[in-house]
């Protein structure tokens, strides 16, 4: 009854915003570069990057600001990598996106052992300030992760930008004959999507935290990309998904259930991310273009 309860609890479901943040961050950014036309699994490399550089960024500053800064920035630069090898060069997006993973993660071990000469995890820097809401305390990156979901909302589905954005995702041939770049607005989209990556990583280090800890994205990545499947490629239903996985990591973090082993509740997020993807993989239907290079000029 005392589980029922503590699952139950108004307390554990607002707790459920502060885990989903860096998943609906994540999805939103997977979202712009999906529906552009490109596959974007570096989205944890891009989170992974961008908790490092948000931790960096307040130890050699003082300003957790600026970190949030240093992370949207190397979240950025990672999806420039992204953006130049698969749209202008065109090369295989889940290759590239599995690589730029496998990176990210030896990179911010390095860095670790020549930045702050420790091999797990960083010294604690400063972190962002938290504010109360109905009895909680939120840092300002979830605040923005939830004004955000209506916000590219609109630019997709009421501003000629987000027009075009869909418009190239799914027939970029015809896109290309009305006068839209491309190549131009995949790349930009891109860059989108690795920036809202950074941000996602700032929330996992200096927002819900005060310290990198080598591979602290978990996984978030990939389980952003299942929510924004289940979402049908839609903010409001990435919103939605990215909540009930939140939901399933505030329970396995915070309910404490008697006789089951605490590795077991830990997997509760992961096997319905495992679940999510064989029940509604098959069911989604992506923008078409979706993984497909473009030529111009084809038809």
């Amino acid at each position: 009854m005392d589980t029922l309860k503590q699952i139950f609890s108004l307390s554990l479901f607002l707790a459920s915003f502060r885990f989903a943040t860096p998943l609906i961050l994540a999805a939103l950014g997977g979202i712009f570069s999906e529906r552009s036309g490109v596959v974007n699994i570096a989205l944890e490399g891009m989170i992974l990057i961008g908790a490092f550089a948000a931790v960096y960024g307040s130890a050699s500053t003082g300003s957790p600001w600026i970190g949030v800064l240093y992370s949207m920035i190397a979240g950025l630069a990672f999806a420039a990598i992204l953006a130049l090898v698969c749209v202008t060069f065109k090369a295989n997006q889940i290759v590239v996106g599995t690589g730029i993973n496998i990176f990210a993660s030896g990179i911010t071990i390095f860095l670790l052992q020549v930045l702050f000469g420790v091999k797990g995890t960083s010294p604690m820097v400063g972190r962002l300030p938290a504010y109360r809401l109905f009895g909680v305390r939120f840092n300002p990156i979830t605040y923005i992760a939830l004004i955000l979901v209506p916000v590219v909302w609109f630019i997709f589905f009421k501003t000629h930008w987000g027009l075009r954005i869909r418009s190239i995702g799914e027939h970029p041939a015809a896109a290309d004959t009305l006068g839209i770049s491309v190549n131009k607005w995949r790349f930009i989209s891109v860059l989108i999507s690795g920036i809202l990556a950074g941000l996602a990583g700032a929330h996992l280090s200096i927002g819900d935290g005060s310290a990198f800890v080598r591979e602290m994205s978990a996984g978030r990545g990939f389980i952003a990309l299942a929510a924004m499947i289940f979402g049908k490629w839609h903010p409001f239903g990435a919103f939605g998904a990215a909540m009930l996985f939140g939901f399933a990591e505030a329970i396995a973090v915070r309910v404490d259930f008697a006789f089951i082993p605490s590795e077991l509740i830990s997997a509760i997020p992961y096997v319905l991310t495992l679940v999510v993807l064989a029940g509604f993989f098959g069911k989604s239907i992506p923008p078409a273009a979706s993984g497909e290079p473009y030529y111009k000029g084809e038809k």
